[in-house]
């Protein structure tokens, strides 16, 4: 990784912004990936302005690395004031713009907050479509799914490894 990427996210790091819950959210979006580890979920709330629905606020919480963390936090300035429409047309590159080309291992966490700002925004993906998560219930955290037992249906499975192994 390039020294100035790293400072970047560092930066990003540090002084993260809109991170944590929003229990006034008017859509969730949830990602994750067993494989990797990173798990991501968006809080969007909205505001009629001039006649449209414009993103009012948007917040963030990650199991991940800190591009990740970084990419998300970044995400979340970008998208407000935009309508729902405007903001999924923005790719993952473009959402993590400022932190500045990824190297290759961490394009898919740009990927993770596009997929992740989709699920929210989508309205198809909150009607349930058959390939659609499920909406969190609102009163849930990131940490109570990912910590959830498989058996109420979150599809997510904690395994913890030995260390001596």
């Amino acid at each position: 990784m390039s020294d100035e990427f790293q400072k970047k996210v560092e930066e990003a790091i540090k002084n993260p912004t809109n991170m944590g819950e929003m229990a006034d959210a008017d859509s969730i979006g949830t990602v994750g990936s067993a494989n990797c580890g990173d798990m991501l979920r968006v809080w969007v709330k909205y505001k009629e302005d001039a006649g449209k629905k414009i993103i009012d606020k948007a917040t963030f919480q990650s199991f991940g690395c800190e591009t990740a963390i970084a990419a998300a936090s970044l995400a979340m300035e970008m998208i407000k004031g935009k309508t729902a429409d405007e903001a999924m047309e923005m790719s993952g590159e473009e959402l993590a713009a400022d932190l500045g080309p990824l190297p290759p291992t961490k394009v898919h966490c740009t990927a993770l907050v596009e997929n992740a700002l989709r699920d929210a925004l989508d309205p198809n993906a909150a009607a349930g479509e058959e390939n659609s998560p499920a909406q969190p219930e609102s009163n849930s955290n990131l940490m109570d799914d990912f910590s959830q037992p498989e058996s109420k249906g979150s599809g997510v499975k904690l395994v913890f490894l030995d260390e001596d192994k």
